[in-house]
């Protein structure tokens, strides 16, 4: 037998997405988010420098970030009524 709707893996699976939204939002709405940012804080300089060179080692390794989502419209602007493409 061929399953009809195969389930989709990687960045396309849509059952795990989901679940992750869902735990997100339990996780929103049973914590406080600022205590366990606080929590989370580096408690020695030691421990900030450790944390910024991972940070700095996994930037270091990332591909960067796509162009596109930085891509800006250009503000419409009206045609030119002069120049050589111009009919006027």
């Amino acid at each position: 037998m061929v399953d009809k709707d195969p389930k989709i893996q990687g960045e396309g699976d849509y059952e795990a997405t989901r679940r992750h939204r869902k735990k997100v939002t339990e996780f929103l709405e049973n914590n406080d988010v600022e205590k366990a940012a606080l929590r989370a804080a580096p408690e020695t300089a030691a421990e900030a420098e450790s944390m910024a060179a991972a940070e700095a080692a996994g930037k270091a390794r990332a591909k960067g970030e796509d162009p596109a989502l930085r891509k800006r419209e250009s503000p419409r602007s009206e045609p030119s009524t002069s120049g050589k493409n111009s009919r006027h």
